[in-house]
This record gives structure tokens, C-alpha cells and sequence, in this order.
């Protein structure tokens, strides 16, 4: 095939997954995708709700989502992931929706410690993975990766702060109530604007999203925001592991796409934007996906 070629084919893959996307509707946020195993796996913060989909035999994709989230974040993604020849799994993190029970021992903080013990933990009992982190969980991956980059065979981070240390000074246009706001009060805030649906979802997405809170944690809700108000620096460890890194943003994020480009330079990774914002997974499945499964085929192994 000729290079002409090559870029002719890749057009009109990108023109089919941002047509795929641009049909996409509403749908019914709380059900499971055909042929997923739903379980529970025993982590060190407690049991942790599991969804699995796909051939186990399959090279694994782990993906995680982040605070006030579950793994129905990825409902519309996980399937082209599996249909690629990929086992895919996910899980809501402690404190989160149906891993609510999970968490520190009575009287403790939800810490990162917690968090990258458990995705440990997943990652030993089931083999290296391919990583997406959304979000917060993206400074979980970042430091699960550094920390044993032989269980990552590649790493996305999705809309994850490009920032370390007080990420949310970098949010568009209310990044300096930031520093006047402690971390109970930014969460109510978040809360806030996602049950009143500042952010315009669907009806049903926005049904699922607020029933979601009737599970959710509050205390770990609160104790990610203060996490997040001193995220670790990890940019020159994750910049010298040898594996594929992508980081996937839309260009109506959170984050301006100016930060997200830096951040993906100083790691090493590469950068894609879509007309979307800080859900892709949701908004984009089609055109990720495309991404994704681009990284994996980079990826030694």
C-alpha cells in the first residue's frame, strides 16, 4: 500500500468514527452491555464492583473512571474495545456509586494511597493492562504506572488535570475560587453544577448521573477534591517509561487544550482532541476508540 493510500484509509476511518459519533443518541446509562460478567473483586480498601467484557484470554484494557463516576462511564466504549479482540474490564473506585462500601478503616481519609493499593492489586491478579485513567483516576494511573510500569502496556488519561499540585487553578474561566473554596465546599460545588446539569446531558444520562449520588460516598467525594488540590508531580518518571502514552481531552474541557498539549509533551505522549468536553468516552466513543486501539498496536508486547 502506498503512502497515499495509507493516509486515504486513515481519512476515511476518521470520517467513520466521527460520523458513528455525531448519530449517536441518548441511551440508557444504567444498562449493562450485552455478554458483560458483572462481579465483585476484593481489593484492599474492600469489594469493588467489576465489569467484564470480552475474551479473558484477550490482551487486557483496564479502564478507570473518576470521582462522582462508575464503570457505566464507559458503556458505549468498552463494546469497541472488546469487538477490537480486547478483554475489557472496569470498576467503580472506593466510595464510588456501587464500591461505596469500600474505603479506610473508620475515622480515615480516602488517600492515594488507597486508591493506587487497590489498582494494584487488580492489576497483579489479572495481568499487565492497558490503562485509561478519566479524570482523577488518570493521577492514579500516572502513579501506578511509575511505580510498576511492567503492569502498564500503555497508558491514555483521559481529561486528567495537565497540572500537578492544585490542578483546579488551571479550570476555565472559575480556577481562581479554587483557592478561596476548601475541599467540602469544591465538591458541593461540582455536585452542584452536575445534579442541576450545567453541563446540558441528555435526560437519561443526567437521570443515571444523579441516581448515582444516592450511593456515592460524600466523605470520599470530599477527600478527592483535597487530593486533587495537591496532586504529585510524576511528569519526568512517566516521561522516561518506554510505553505508548495517548492523552485524550475534548476541546470544551475543564482544562484549556493549550495546558493539555504541554502535558502531553513533557510526558511523552500524544494528543488528541475531539469536539467534546470533559467526557469523551461518552461524546467520542467512536473516534477514541480509533485512538486507542492505534496505541495498543504501538505498544510492545
Amino acid at each position: 500500500m502506498s503512502i497515499g493510500e495509507k493516509r486515504s484509509r486513515q481519512a476515511d476511518d476518521d470520517d467513520e468514527a466521527k460520523r458513528l459519533d455525531a448519530a449517536l443518541s441518548d441511551v440508557d446509562w444504567a444498562m449493562v452491555p450485552t455478554g458483560t460478567v458483572i462481579s465483585r473483586f476484593a481489593a484492599p480498601s474492600g469489594e469493588l464492583a467489576l465489569w467484564s467484557l470480552g475474551d479473558p484470554e484477550h490482551p487486557r484494557v483496564v479502564l478507570l473512571p473518576g470521582v462522582t463516576g462508575s464503570k457505566e462511564d464507559f458503556t458505549l466504549l468498552a463494546p469497541l474495545l472488546a469487538v477490537a479482540g480486547y478483554y475489557v474490564q472496569s470498576y467503580d473506585l472506593a466510595g464510588q456509586y456501587e464500591s461505596a462500601d469500600a474505603g479506610p478503616p473508620r475515622g480515615g481519609h480516602y488517600d492515594y494511597e488507597l486508591f493506587v493499593s487497590d489498582l494494584l492489586a487488580f492489576l497483579r491478579a489479572g495481568g499487565a493492562a492497558h490503562l485509561l485513567g478519566y479524570s482523577f483516576a488518570g493521577i492514579v494511573t500516572q502513579l501506578v504506572a511509575t511505580r510498576r510500569p511492567d503492569l502498564c502496556r500503555s497508558l491514555t488519561l483521559m481529561t486528567t488535570p495537565p497540572q500537578p499540585g492544585q490542578v483546579f487553578r488551571g479550570v476555565r474561566w472559575i480556577g481562581w475560587l479554587s483557592w478561596i473554596l476548601n475541599a467540602r465546599q469544591a465538591a458541593g460545588l461540582m455536585i452542584w453544577g452536575i445534579v442541576t446539569n450545567k453541563n446540558r446531558i441528555p435526560p437519561l444520562r443526567l437521570a443515571f448521573v444523579r441516581s448515582r449520588f444516592v450511593l456515592t460516598r460524600r466523605s470520599s467525594v470530599d477527600d478527592i477534591i483535597g487530593l486533587m488540590k495537591r496532586a504529585p508531580d510524576v511528569r519526568g518518571e512517566l516521561a522516561a517509561i518506554a510505553i505508548p502514552k495517548l492523552v485524550a481531552v475534548g476541546s470544551n474541557d475543564l482544562w484549556p487544550t493549550r495546558l493539555h498539549a504541554e502535558f502531553a509533551g513533557e510526558i511523552g505522549g500524544a494528543l488528541a482532541v475531539y469536539h467534546s468536553g470533559h467526557s469523551p468516552c461518552e461524546t467520542a466513543p467512536h473516534q477514541l476508540a480509533r485512538d486507542m486501539l492505534a496505541l495498543f498496536a504501538s505498544a510492545r508486547g
